[in-house]
């Protein structure tokens, strides 16, 4: 018997190749509910707070009725039930499709801190924190990269961490932290002076010596509040070591989970920008027709068009890989780096179609410029990923030391 054939006007434009049918019904309420609730509480508040810099706390409140956090993570959540990676990375392009920003700011919570406590984390511990950061009572946040270490942060850590008795001492600084400015508690990762091991600590909100300071100056995701950590002998009980972090390997662990979703994030900016160059496009007249109507900018368009097909099949099989417990380091790594570089792509073609007007923000194809060169940057470089890549197609690593 044929499988029916969904309602178009459940459909994003941008799915051309029918993606969305590969969801279960009940999938597709679930992604649909979080369609409309991003388009008539998100997207209206974007603008603004991109221009100002600052993040709508309001938002949080708005999001804790959503029932979007920890969807992903079985026991946890609205849905009790883990949903499919599928799913999940949807969801993500969803939210990527409205703000790059408020993708980071829940990919952050939901992903990075979420998972770091997750997988990281025994059972107390999971107890503990994550019941408050399912229902978003709790904001979480991930603090790895520092001031002077970026990529290279796994051999190059400078932030220390010593014990004393039942107490863990951390001193260092921490640069690039989404959340930070407001979060409840933030998951620290430090080299264990003793053993030379990286290990990660939940540090709460208030604690002595934990100083988070915005950065200003930012030309993407400014809705998120990145700050730079400085701590000076703060001191947390072993009660907050996450004990099943054992070195910087359960590290790439969590970034390996968590950096698909930045893949899908990526789709969703990409999404967001075509759907806006298209719209303008059959809407801009020029030389008395709508520029819909010249060759060059269709081209555009279809190449556009193209990259958000081909960036939307990877990662469908990427999830199916991740749902049979199959996918490894190098299949994230791929699709992040393919992805991302596509991303950059397509914004700047859906740029270049709004001409002059394409660097104003009321047109919002600016927004979705700037912050998609972040979004190519973060949870590891273009640069990085291919040396993943590379290292497991050649059987020979080129990384440096």
């Amino acid at each position: 018997m044929p499988t029916p054939v969904a309602p178009l006007d459940d459909l994003l434009t941008a799915d051309f190749y029918r993606y969305q049918t590969l969801l279960s019904d009940e999938e597709r309420k679930i992604l649909l509910k979080a369609r409309t609730f991003l388009r008539e509480e998100v997207k209206p508040l974007v603008n603004e707070y991109w221009g100002k810099a600052e993040f709508p706390v309001e938002l949080i409140d708005k999001f804790r009725g959503s029932g979007l956090a920890a969807l992903a993570y079985e026991g946890y959540g609205e849905h009790r039930a883990a949903a499919s990676h599928l799913l999940g990375g949807m969801l993500a392009m969803e939210l990527g499709r409205v703000d790059a920003s408020v993708a980071t700011f829940f990919g952050v919570h939901n992903g990075l801190g979420f998972y770091s406590i997750y997988y990281g984390g025994d059972q107390e511990q999971r107890n503990k924190w994550l019941p408050a950061m399912a229902t978003m009572e709790k904001i979480g946040a991930f603090a790895l990269t520092e001031p002077l270490g970026g990529s290279d942060v796994s051999g190059g850590m400078r932030t220390t961490a010593k014990r004393e008795g039942d107490t863990w001492v951390i001193n260092g600084a921490k640069k690039w932290i989404g959340n930070a400015t407001f979060a409840d508690h933030v998951v620290v990762f430090a080299r264990d002076v003793d053993d030379n091991k990286v290990k990660g600590f939940v540090v709460e909100k208030g604690t002595t010596g934990f100083k988070p300071v915005k950065i200003e100056g930012k030309i993407a995701l400014r809705i998120v509040q990145n700050a730079e950590i400085t701590l000076t002998d703060v001191r947390v009980p072993e009660a907050n070591r996450l004990q099943n972090i054992k070195g910087f390997r359960d590290v790439a662990e969590v970034l390996r989970q968590t950096r698909s979703g930045v893949a899908w994030q990526a789709l969703g900016v990409m999404i967001g920008a075509y759907e806006l160059a298209l719209d303008y496009a059959k809407q801009r007249v020029a030389f008395g027709r709508p520029i819909a109507k010249f060759q060059m900018v269709q081209d555009l368009l279809v190449k556009s068009l193209g990259n958000i097909t081909a960036s939307w099949g990877m990662l469908i099989q990427l999830a199916r890989l991740q749902d049979q417990g199959i996918f490894r380091d190098e299949h994230s790594a791929l699709a992040k780096e393919f992805v991302a570089a596509r991303m950059r792509e397509v914004v700047a073609w859906s740029r270049e179609i709004f001409g002059g007007n394409g660097i104003l923000l009321e047109y919002d194809v600016a927004r979705f410029f700037s912050d998609a060169e972040a979004l190519y940057s973060y949870e590891g470089t273009h640069q990085m990923q291919t040396l993943i890549v590379g290292k497991s197609i050649t059987g020979h690593s080129a990384f440096v030391g």
